[in-house]
């Protein structure tokens, strides 16, 4: 990606009183978005929690449940914040996992298609109990109905849905409990 591509090489993001700027990755030939990356990033990772927490408040709920890996942070933050245990739904199977559920989905930022699992034990933690599905940025969407699926095949409810950004075009999250919206930056040819 060239310089001259985009109009700048990041994109600022405020959340309840933290600042970064987020790098622009190329994510297709004519795509760029802004990478939001909370993996060792505690003071944004509890500044969104807190937030988010508070977004929350009215929603009635029994567990969170995210995907693995970026999001693990946010939701474990969110545990504490709200006194409520966390499941998180694996990308690759083990043996330990049981008879787990799994369906695939495709991630704008790797391009490929991925798996998630279900473990039995957290099956039987969320079954018949209302959940929040919880992710750093949802983009797509694949990996928010990817989770749908395993929360319906697993007789959980979706109570919220909740995330630090939403990306893309903003009336398509309009159900999304968020604390910012990041643009998507078209790449001139």
């Amino acid at each position: 990606m060239n310089p001259t591509d985009l109009p700048s090489r990041s994109h600022p993001l405020h959340i309840n009183g933290v600042q970064r700027d987020l790098p622009l990755f190329k994510v297709q030939p004519d795509l760029a978005i802004a990478v939001l990356n909370i993996l060792g990033d505690t003071e944004l990772t509890e500044a969104a929690a807190a937030a988010l927490q508070q977004r929350m408040v009215d929603i009635a709920f029994d567990v969170i449940v995210t995907a693995e890996a970026k999001s693990i942070p946010l939701a474990y933050a969110l545990s504490v914040h709200s006194a409520r245990p966390y499941v998180v739904l694996r990308k690759n199977y083990k043996s330990y996992m049981g008879e787990a559920l799994s369906t695939e989905t495709l991630s704008i930022t790797t391009g490929k298609a991925q798996t998630l699992y279900l473990d039995a034990k957290d099956r039987t933690a969320i079954q018949g109990k209302k959940v929040v599905l919880v992710d750093d940025v949802i983009s797509t969407g694949s990996t928010l109905s990817a989770m749908r699926i395993l929360m319906a095949e697993a007789e959980a409810e979706v109570a919220a849905v909740a995330a630090i950004c939403t990306e893309g075009d903003p009336a398509q999250w309009s159900e999304v409990i968020a604390l910012a919206h990041l643009p998507i930056f078209p790449i001139n040819a």
